[in-house]
């Protein structure tokens, strides 16, 4: 399994649902800078299971507890490495699994690539669990950009067929997003989130799950940044993003709206502001060619429902050759979208801290 990414800034992530503990090396973070482990923590429980309807209810501190490359709060240039343990297991749930494979995971794939040997206890290093070392690492990241200026920030836009209010292409602000950055189910409209609140609690008193998208900005970038072809800005941050488990779809900009415009309405007009060229829309999120504008990165992260509902479902037995149903136990999200918010904004983070450190400016504070 290869579970390592980057070319400057790099993350190898370890470990599975239920195994002792999972975790997270970065290579690449310069030597000399001062990391607040509370602003770490606070990512850390941003994304934690167990904190309301919304979530399962297996509850774990995901608490980080640092290997090396972190002397007294200092980055000391070697790799920095973090495990967090798993506390709150419940193997059993999955035993009956092995051979029948639940709809809409991974083990079907998995025993066969694997051959049968790859771990089923909580969908093991397939897992959602193994987002929380990717949220250390971007919590990481994030203090790095934004001692250069650079903010980012998350909202819930839709789950199922509620929707937030979406972000001003043009005018995001940082203030904005440093303020959705620290908020557990983040929207910016508040009167949408009774509503998703709503959608979540009648899917999962139905036994059943439901998806929704996740909206992402990125300001502060200067213009320039990011390679034409395959080291573009959209290739680095959909690479990453996909590692998420459930993400099934990413648009920058308009997106696939822009399909059905013609060039005189998608094309965003630039002109001058006080020296600095802008435009006077978005429509391309920020991003021509690969390479940034300077103006907002806007990007929407689609994430499809949870695979483990309670309600009976249609497999195979493996073993028995054989079709079958199945009823999946344990402890499940009705949405993962919510807890999926911080997630992104940290992979959004790693991917523009090895952007930056490829071009030679991610400089030690």
């Amino acid at each position: 399994m290869s579970s390592t990414w980057g070319e400057r800034v790099k993350i190898s992530v370890f470990g599975g649902s239920h195994t002792e503990a999972i975790g997270i090396t970065i290579d690449g973070i310069p030597a000399g800078f001062a990391v607040d482990l509370d602003k770490i923590l606070l990512q850390m429980s941003r994304r934690a299971p167990g904190r309301d309807e919304a979530a399962t209810p297996r509850k774990e501190s995901d608490a980080p507890e640092l290997l090396c490359g972190i002397l007294d709060g200092i980055t000391t240039g070697e790799p920095i490495t973090a495990i967090i343990w798993n506390t709150n297991k419940r193997s059993r749930d999955y035993e009956s699994l092995r051979f029948t494979p639940r709809p809409g995971h991974a083990d079907y794939t998995a025993f066969v690539k694997y051959g049968g040997k790859n771990d089923i206890r909580g969908g093991g290093h397939f897992s959602g669990r193994l987002t929380a070392p990717i949220v250390f690492a971007g919590a990481l990241c994030r203090q790095l950009l934004e001692a250069k200026g650079i903010a980012i920030g998350a909202h819930v836009s839709s789950v199922g067929q509620v929707h937030d209010d979406c972000f001003d292409a043009v005018n995001v602000c940082a203030d904005e997003l440093h303020k959705l950055s620290t908020e557990y189910f983040p929207v910016i409209n508040p009167a949408a989130k009774d509503k998703m609140y709503a959608e979540i609690k009648a899917a999962r008193e139905a036994g059943d799950s439901i998806g929704g998208t996740v909206e992402c900005a990125v300001v502060g970038m200067e213009a320039g940044i990011g390679e034409p072809m395959f080291g573009g800005v959209e290739n680095k941050l959909t690479s990453i993003i996909y590692g998420i488990p459930a993400v099934k779809g990413i648009e920058f900009g308009a997106g696939f709206a822009l399909s059905e415009m013609h060039g005189s309405e998608s094309n965003d007009a630039f002109y001058f502001s006080e020296g600095t060229v802008r435009t006077a829309t978005n429509n391309m999120g920020g991003i021509l060619g690969g390479i940034t504008t300077g103006m907002p990165i806007i990007l929407r992260t689609a994430f499809k429902p949870t695979p483990s509902i309670s309600l009976p479902q249609k497999t195979v037995n493996l073993q028995a050759g054989e079709n079958t149903e199945i009823e999946i136990k344990g402890r499940h999200d009705p949405c993962i979208v919510p807890r999926a918010a911080p997630v992104v904004e940290a992979a959004a983070a790693i991917a523009i801290a090895d952007m930056l450190a490829i071009e030679g400016k991610l400089v030690k504070q």
